[in-house]
């Protein structure tokens, strides 16, 4: 496990320029490259060479996805990315189709992926407060936690066969940060799952 890509799936807004996703993707690589893993990056705000990118997941032992949750979602040019680079996958790169064939329709969907001796780590800033999830007396989020709103990205990753590490997050990142507290937190994250 010494191959590792990262996604910076970060959009610049006039109240967010991605400073943290940007400093997360630094930290992240300046750990993982002086424990020796070879790191490579991908930043959406510069331009990308499908057939490349998708050599490069093709690389990759672990895809980190750094990102801010926009919408409760990825930001909109990572959802590009996905249309472009993920549906160009299709052909075998990341998986073979769902799973099924005309000739074989009985098997199960989502079960084509190439990727199956990959993994994946979201690490995720926003908005919310930690309090927010997993509290069914919140009533926003109804008791759900991050994962679950996250649940169709986690889907994608599976959907190439890959499989889970656990989700970071920096959470309340805009109303009540603790920045430094959130870089010590995923140095930790990061040595408890990539060791040197």
């Amino acid at each position: 496990m010494k191959n590792v890509f990262i996604i910076n799936a970060h959009e610049a807004y006039p109240f967010s320029e991605g400073k943290l996703n940007a400093t997360l993707v630094d930290k992240a690589k300046t750990n993982l490259t002086q424990k020796g893993y070879d790191v490579r990056i991908t930043t959406m705000k510069n331009e990308y060479d499908v057939e490349q990118e998708l050599a490069t997941h093709q690389w990759a032992d672990v895809v980190i996805l750094q990102s801010p949750v926009n919408w409760m979602e990825v930001p909109w040019s990572f959802k590009r990315y996905m249309d472009f680079v993920y549906s160009a996958g299709m052909g075998g790169q990341l998986c073979e189709g769902d799973g099924r064939s005309r000739q074989d329709p009985s098997q199960q969907y989502g079960t084509g992926g190439t990727l199956t001796d990959a993994k994946y780590m979201l690490s995720l800033t926003l908005n919310a407060p930690k309090a927010a999830f997993d509290d069914p007396n919140q009533g926003f989020f109804e008791g759900r936690g991050l994962d679950d709103l996250f649940w169709p990205m986690h889907l994608n990753f599976k959907f190439f066969g890959m499989q889970p590490m656990a989700t970071f997050a920096c959470f309340d990142v805009m109303k009540n940060p603790d920045i430094a507290n959130d870089f010590m937190r995923f140095e930790a994250h990061l040595n408890q799952h990539f060791p040197a």
